[in-house]
């Protein structure tokens, strides 16, 4: 008994020490690595608030796109607020892209992610957007498409996760390849 109670105290010492101090350790020595460009996070780890029809746009976001505001609404799918605010996004992503039907919106440029600053969308959720930024650059469809799929993230292993692509990355691209004149 004396013996299972030294055991049981010594392993869970052992965890405490790992997963209370080294866990805590090692998203430290990441945190400085992802901070090391001048003191901040990589632009791109965060959703960043796009709204001119020149760019690509991130999914919606709950906290407005504050970093130090990450989090969601905590609407369920039968909250009327939830679903005005849907409707009203919904009406707002047809006004900008009146070539697209209500059922080809797709669902995750009307839905905030559950941080409210997911980065990433779907090649398809980029695709609906090209003609778009096409029309208001001046370009062809087609450009703006080779754009999308070069910045087009595949997935881990070529089947582990979907395919995404990161809005910021493909805005930054977009504005290398076509810069916009003034």
């Amino acid at each position: 008994m004396k013996s299972d109670l030294k055991k049981s105290f010594r392993i869970t010492l052992a965890f405490v020490l790992l997963f209370g101090v080294g866990y805590v350790l090692i998203l430290w020595m990441f945190a400085q690595v992802a901070t090391c460009n001048g003191g901040r996070a990589d632009e791109e780890l965060v959703a960043q608030k796009f709204t001119r029809s020149v760019y690509f746009w991130p999914r919606p976001s709950s906290v407005d796109y504050r970093a130090d505001a990450s989090g969601g609404s905590n609407k369920g799918p039968n909250n009327e607020s939830y679903l005005w605010d849907i409707e009203a996004r919904v009406d707002t992503f047809l006004f900008y892209h009146p070539y697209l039907s209500r059922d080809l919106v797709p669902a995750e440029m009307i839905t905030a992610s559950a941080s409210g600053l997911d980065p990433d969308i779907s090649p398809k959720s980029a695709y609906v957007q090209a003609r778009r930024v096409a029309e208001a650059r001046s370009l062809s469809q087609k450009q703006v498409i080779e754009i999308i799929t070069q910045n087009t993230t595949k997935a881990f292993l070529c089947f582990l996760g979907p395919e995404k692509v990161n809005v910021q990355r493909l805005n930054k691209a977009l504005d290398r390849s076509f810069p916009i004149k003034k």
